[in-house]
């Protein structure tokens, strides 16, 4: 393995995807409890031009901060500006679209003639492969760093419970890094830099979605300004083994327990009642509403689904149209 051919990639790809990663800063009104005025908060981020019009992808936690505590909240967004590769003029940002269950968001500019980065495809990567970081981390420009893919397919949990299927890599990602690009040796864009484990002890464990798990949420904040997801209509709660072992009085099966159903919803229409429990979809055995959803989310609006739920002691099978998500 030659160094030089390594610098060489390095350099050649920093070079063409540059011009496609942008710096994003963005301002919040503070509220505390201690002063009737508000206050001002800043946030700064990275995002990637996926147009050469101006529409810009990046991370939906960098433009929508939900921080709060007893003392103080903060506000939405009350200015986004972009920052052009080795240009100081600051763009001013209006958000298209955002979504919070993937964490990605769409913003623009009003500006033409952008280098519109390449899209790879994330599903051929492979573990150990070369790859780079290209962001703004610590409001630091244009920074680049480099390292390999160091997992594929990995289940994260952010601080807020919600989970994430990423590629995994030793390649830095630092605050102020979220929303920008990891790429691969073409300089073709694999994934959105998301987030970093960190702590004590904790080194080189990086996130990025995959770029291809965002190319039809993206599509839909563009076109929507948000996604359009199938629906069922329930809320639940998951019914597991120990579950059923530790309740013998009641006449329980391994599923999804339907807590509630949505007025005028798929499930209302089908006939799906409170206390239902859910233990197949599509003829796959269903063992908790991540199950359900999952095969919900192969699915497209308008599609029939077929449940078979446990109703007082017998089995029944269900037939629901999935309409679009409220």
């Amino acid at each position: 393995v030659s160094l030089s051919s390594i610098s060489d990639t390095g350099v050649y790809v920093a070079q063409k995807v540059l011009p496609s990663i942008v710096g994003i800063n963005v301002e919040y009104s503070v509220s505390s409890i201690f002063s009737r005025n508000q206050s001002t908060a800043s946030a700064e981020g990275s995002g990637v031009i996926i147009s050469e019009d101006g529409y810009i992808l990046t991370n939906n936690h960098v433009i929508d901060s939900s921080s709060s505590s007893s003392y103080y909240e903060v506000g939405d967004a009350s200015k986004i500006t972009v920052y052009l590769y080795n240009d100081d003029t600051p763009y001013e940002a209006k958000i298209i679209g955002t979504d919070e269950q993937t964490d990605l968001a769409v913003i623009k500019i009003d500006k033409t003639g952008l280098t519109a980065a390449e899209l790879g495809d994330s599903d051929t990567i492979q573990v150990g492969e070369w790859c780079m970081s290209i962001g703004n981390p610590l409001g630091m420009r244009s920074t680049v760093c480099q390292g390999s893919i160091s997992a594929l397919n990995r289940q994260i949990t952010d601080s807020e419970g919600k989970t994430y299927n990423v590629i995994q890599t030793d390649a830095a990602i630092n605050e102020g890094n979220s929303g920008g690009a990891l790429v691969n040796s073409q300089g073709q864009v694999i994934g959105i830099n998301t987030l970093k484990a960190s702590g004590e002890g904790v080194e080189g464990l990086g996130f990025a979605i995959p770029i291809n798990d965002t190319k039809d949420i993206y599509s839909d904040l563009i076109q929507y300004s948000k996604v359009k997801r199938p629906y069922i209509g329930i809320t639940g709660s998951d019914i597991t083994e120990d579950t059923v072992k530790a309740n013998p009085t009641f006449d329980l099966k391994v599923g999804a327990y339907v807590r509630s159903v949505d007025d005028y919803s798929p499930a209302e229409k089908a006939g799906i009642r409170i206390g239902d429990i859910i233990i197949e979809a599509d003829g796959q055995t269903v063992e908790s509403m991540d199950d359900l959803n999952e095969i919900k989310n192969t699915h497209q609006i308008g599609d029939t689904m077929t449940l078979k739920i446990y109703r007082n002691g017998q089995e029944e099978i269900v037939e629901l149209t999935l309409a679009e998500q409220p």
